[in-house]
């Protein structure tokens, strides 16, 4: 089992509870947010130093953050890990092969913890879970291009300028391009634009060629872009 087979079940297990779920947010598996509740998971296929090295970092940003591990073969051996979670104060939940298919069960809970939260870091996490229009990243990628709210914004910026032709950042930003619009443009971050005079840009071949890696969310770009139009 891998690290990204785990994300489907937890993300299933949160949605039922409630909670929006999203994953790779702020360097994050899985985060999720119900009214004032947000909680962090990291994943890992089993228990190993660098994972409660992650966790205990994201102890920083919420006061609710869980492992999520398969199900170990070691029963014996996986008391001591609970002991040890349990004086870390994270929560535990455990993914095993069900009868249905892969299940989540919870047990153990954050312990309350008097660990002074970084404001700006949870904020951090929280504008960039509500920048994003929906989930399209599987918490415990590697070495994959995450769609980050920054990304999502540049993507439908580039719809813009391929569907409409040669625009100017005022006339996207009125099409839901966001008020970073002309940041965007002008930082060029991905190389995806080009500034043909003053107030005009287009994309360029590598803007039109990255559009096709993310079909989901181009076809969505253009959908929102048609209706914004009528």
């Amino acid at each position: 089992m891998a690290e990204t087979d785990l994300f489907e079940p937890i993300r299933l297990y949160l949605e039922s509870h409630g909670y929006k779920v999203d994953a790779e947010v702020r360097n994050c598996d899985v985060v999720a947010i119900k009214d004032d509740d947000l909680i962090i998971i990291e994943l890992k296929t089993s228990i190993n130093m660098k994972l409660l090295i992650q966790a205990t970092q994201r102890q920083a940003i919420s006061n609710s953050v869980y492992v999520a591990i398969a199900e170990p073969k070691n029963k014996r051996r996986f008391k001591d890990t609970k002991y040890l979670l349990k004086r870390l104060e994270l929560g535990l939940l455990i993914i095993s092969e069900g009868i249905s298919g892969l299940r989540v069960t919870k047990l153990l809970d954050p312990l309350p913890s008097k660990k002074q939260k970084n404001k700006k870091k949870e904020y951090a996490v929280i504008k960039e879970l509500g920048g994003r229009s929906k989930n399209y990243n599987k918490g415990g990628s590697v070495r994959t291009k995450l769609v980050t709210a920054y990304r999502e914004k540049a993507i439908y910026i580039a719809i813009c300028l391929q569907e409409l032709g040669p625009s100017s950042p005022k006339l996207i930003r009125s099409l839901g391009g966001g008020e970073k619009t002309q940041a965007i443009l002008s930082d060029n971050y991905y190389g995806w634009f080009c500034k043909l005079s003053r107030g005009m840009y287009k994309t360029t071949s590598e803007g039109n060629a990255a559009l096709k890696l993310y079909p989901e969310l181009s076809k969505q770009s253009k959908q929102v872009l048609k209706e914004r139009l009528i």
